[in-house]
């Protein structure tokens, strides 16, 4: 049988000298673990900043531009109320999977307490009491026992199970713990995206019957460049986040990530129905509360350390 370079690296975490606790940080002190998850990239940070920007421009325009000045004034509150209840939902969804633990080995929870970076020392692993055909991988990046399915980010200088990938736009890696929140966001974008393009559409149709002078706060030249610049906006990231919102929930129902599916990964784990798999990242059971970015998934209690092999 021919050996893929995934078996052989995987064999070699096995052996018990790939582990070496002994070369192993000891972990921080129990009161270091109580902080907040926030990565210090400056590039994230950056485009985190951008986003948020860039949906309080599209909420500039399409208050003061386009809804203020219309004379019809119930058109004018449902749409107002619409499309800023959708975007409070986008920026509480984006602050969330910027701000949760994506399940790093850092938060996990054992009999123990939380399993900290730096784990992989000689005494934690004596404590998992582990038993004959059972193993632990170790990350040779981060010093830390490594669950399955679980990749290190050179980002988040963590260990991330069933990490689907690092985005830069929320600043986080999307893992089990985030992908919840990373699909209400771009699914949140998506639709002010696409409301914000057709009251841009409308509101075209209504400057052309009427005086362009009475159909916006500012000055023609000025609106036009400012539902041109929001058309420009809406239509990008329509695109982009409709795809990425397609691809997430791919993902969810195959219970395959995106690095999982390009480094073409042996599947070791349980197979289940898609529907199982939509309740595992959204909570059990279905209800209103999918939609929720405030409600935080029940995802059960799995120990994730040990393998039979």
């Amino acid at each position: 049988m021919m050996i893929t370079p995934i078996h052989r690296f995987r064999d070699i975490e096995r052996r018990p000298e790939y582990l070496q606790p002994d070369k192993c940080v000891p972990p921080p002190s129990q009161s270091s673990l109580g902080t907040m998850w926030f990565i210090r990239d400056g590039c994230g940070i950056a485009c985190a900043v951008v986003t948020w920007m860039l949906v309080f421009y599209a909420d500039f325009v399409v208050l003061l531009v386009m809804l203020v000045p219309s004379r019809d004034y119930i058109y004018s509150v449902i749409n107002g109320i619409l499309f800023n209840m959708l975007a409070f939902l986008a920026l509480a969804s984006h602050f969330r999977a910027m701000l949760s633990d994506p399940v790093s080995i850092l938060f996990w929870k054992l009999a123990s307490g939380a399993v900290p970076k730096g784990n992989a020392t000689k005494e934690f692993i004596e404590s998992l009491q582990l038993k004959p055909g059972q193993v632990v991988y170790k990350c040779p990046k981060c010093c830390s026992i490594k669950p399955d399915r679980a990749h290190h980010c050179s980002v988040c200088k963590r260990c991330i199970r069933k990490m689907d990938h690092h985005c830069p736009w929320v600043n986080n890696c999307v893992g089990e713990n985030n992908q919840k929140y990373f699909v209400l966001f771009t699914m949140y974008i998506a639709l002010i995206s696409m409301h914000a393009l057709i009251m841009v559409g409308f509101h075209f149709l209504y400057c052309f019957e009427e005086d362009w002078t009475k159909c916006s706060s500012f000055s023609p030249p000025t609106t036009v460049i400012l539902l041109i610049l929001l058309c420009f906006e809406a239509l990008l990231f329509l695109i982009f986040t409709s795809v990425m919102f397609g691809t997430q929930v791919h993902s969810i129902c195959t219970d395959e990530t995106g690095i999982e599916q390009l480094k073409k990964e042996e599947r070791r784990w349980a197979k289940k129905t898609k529907w199982m798999n939509m309740k595992a990242v959204f909570g059990h059971p279905f209800s209103i509360a999918w939609l929720s970015p405030f409600a935080t998934p029940d995802q059960g209690k799995a120990d994730p350390y040990q393998y039979v092999v």
